[in-house]
């Protein structure tokens, strides 16, 4: 099944345009090289699998049965996914993240991930800040102007063919919990803009 999921992801993707709302001297995320550290929230995952693939970024994802599904189809879109999260294999998924920023990747975290509460952001991309010595987070969120929502904790989003994107891009923070916080919701009001 991940193969499949893999390519629809690929196919209905390519049929999207992607917009950037950019704080001023904030550049896009994925054109910076790693190491780095970024957060989103869950309910975008499959539309920045689309955005960001084949680029080896690292991604912390559940040891759950959904988890190992999504890693799987991350992987075959060209990801490079850690195991692990805040409720099952925490330690082990911060330690794999850390290696993947040490190797030089760019880290992602789907900061109220695995199960929520929905955009209340969790320690995770802190943490790693704190073991690597990273002093910034970067923060983003990416909001279809047509999709399907499905009625989950998330409201997951998935995008309709041909919508346009808008990802939003505040300006990177301290690694603190609570600025990470104001980014990402900061990154949801810019998609509105």
């Amino acid at each position: 099944m991940p193969p499949l999921v893999a390519l629809l992801i690929r196919v209905v993707g390519s049929t999207l345009r992607y917009r950037n709302v950019n704080a001023p001297g904030t550049p896009n995320g994925d054109t910076l090289p790693g190491p780095t550290i970024f957060a989103f929230w869950h309910c975008a995952l499959l539309t920045c699998a689309h955005r960001f693939r084949d680029m080896d970024i690292a991604i912390l994802i559940s040891r759950s049965f959904d988890g190992e599904l999504i890693a799987r189809t991350v992987e075959f879109l060209g990801f490079h996914a850690v195991r692990g999260s805040s409720s099952r294999g925490g330690a082990s998924g911060l330690r794999g993240m850390q290696e993947a920023y040490v190797q030089g990747h760019r880290c992602a975290f789907t900061a109220d991930g695995p199960m929520g509460p929905a955009r209340v952001a969790k320690a995770g991309p802190v943490q790693l800040a704190e073991l690597t010595g990273a002093t910034w987070i970067g923060a983003y969120h990416a909001e279809p102007d047509r999709a399907w929502r499905l009625r989950s904790w998330d409201s997951f989003t998935i995008p309709k063919p041909f919508a346009t994107v808008t990802f939003g891009w505040p300006a990177y923070v301290k690694p603190e919990l609570e600025l990470v916080q104001k980014a990402l919701d900061e990154a949801v009001a810019m998609t509105s803009r």
